[in-house]
C-alpha cells in the first residue's frame, strides 16, 4: 500500500508517494511555496494540488508544525494562529477528497529516522532534533515516541530557544558556525538536563554542514546527524498514515506514544 506524505513548512510544502513499508519515495518530491499568510484555506489548496500533481486517490500522511491532538492544532508558531483549534485531518481531507492523517512535523521525522535513519534499532532514549527556521523535537524512549514534545520552545535567555540557537538565528546574525555551534550546544545541555538521553540525532537542512559545527558540541549524549535528509518529514507522515491504516494496529497505541519496533519490512499497510 502506498502513502502520499506531505510536509508542511514555513517557506514550502513537500509531498511524495511513499512505500512505508521500505521507507523509500516512489517519485520525486514536488514542491510548492507555502501561501504568506500560511492561513488554513490557501494552505490547504496547495496540499489539494500536490495530491492532483500525483493523481491520487489513497491515503495521505501529513506533518504539520504544530502540536496535534486527535488532529486538531493546538498553536501555531510558524503558521497563522487560525490553525489553532482548527482540524487539520478534516480540512485536508475536505480538500483532497483524500483520507488525510495529521501529526506533529517533528515527530513525523523522528519516526523516519527511527524506523530507517540514524535511529534504526537503537534503543533507550532518544532525542531528535530538527535543526531550521525553528528547532523541532521527537523523544523516544525504547522505541516508543512520546509526541508533542515542541521542545524547541523552552526558555533560553528570555526567548523562546529557536530564536537564539535555530539555523534561522544563525543565518539572521550571520554567525560563524563556531559562534552558532555554542548557542547550541547550550540549548542541548538543556535538553540533556531534562531527559538524559542515549543518543541526539541532529536532523534538518543544516545537517548537510554536520562537520561544522557537531565537533563543537559538548554533551555528554553520543551526537550523530540524520541520515534521511529532506525526505524525512515526508516519510515520517507516510508512516503515521500507515500506522492509522485499519490492516495495520501494530504501531498504533493512541495517546501518548507509538510503538515503531515492529515495524519490518514486507508489513501489510
Amino acid at each position: 500500500m502506498e502513502i502520499l506524505g506531505i510536509d508542511i513548512g514555513g517557506s514550502g510544502i513537500k509531498g511524495a508517494p511513499v512505500d512505508p513499508a521500505g521507507g523509500i519515495l516512489l517519485a520525486d518530491r514536488f514542491r510548492l511555496p507555502t501561501p504568506q499568510s500560511a492561513k488554513p484555506e490557501p494552505i490547504a489548496k496547495v496540499v489539494a494540488k500536490i495530491a492532483r500533481h500525483f493523481d491520487w486517490h489513497g491515503s495521505i500522511g501529513c506533518g504539520f508544525p504544530s502540536p496535534i491532538h486527535s488532529g486538531v492544532a493546538l498553536t501555531a508558531a510558524n503558521v497563522h494562529r487560525k490553525w489553532i483549534g482548527a482540524n487539520i485531518e478534516t480540512l485536508l481531507s475536505d480538500a483532497t477528497g483524500c483520507p488525510t492523517s495529521v501529526v506533529n512535523d517533528a515527530d513525523a521525522a523522528g519516526i523516519a529516522e527511527m524506523s530507517f535513519g540514524a535511529g534504526k534499532g537503537r534503543k533507550g532514549v532518544v532525542l531528535v532534533v530538527t535543526i531550521g527556521t525553528g528547532l523541532g523535537s521527537a523523544l523516544f524512549s525504547e522505541g516508543i515516541l512520546f509526541p508533542n514534545t515542541e521542545l524547541g520552545h523552552i526558555e533560553m535567555d528570555g526567548k523562546d530557544a529557536e530564536w537564539q540557537a535555530s539555523d534561522a538565528a544563525r543565518k539572521r546574525e550571520k554567525l560563524s558556525w563556531k559562534a552558532w555551534s555554542e548557542r547550541l550546544d547550550r540549548y542541548l545541555h538543556k535538553l540533556e538536563g531534562l531527559f538524559w538521553p542515549d543518543l541526539i540525532i541532529l536532523g534538518g537542512g543544516v545537517i548537510k554542514n554536520s562537520e561544522k559545527f557537531i565537533p563543537f558540541l559538548t554533551v555528554k549524549a553520543e551526537v550523530i546527524p540524520a541520515q534521511m535528509q529532506n525526505n524525512a518529514g515526508i516519510v515520517g507522515a507516510a508512516l503515521y498514515a500507515a500506522c492509522r491504516s485499519p490492516k495495520n494496529r501494530v504501531l498504533s497505541r493512541g495517546q501518548p506514544g507509538f510503538l515503531l519496533e515492529k515495524l519490518t519490512p514486507g508489513a501489510e499497510f
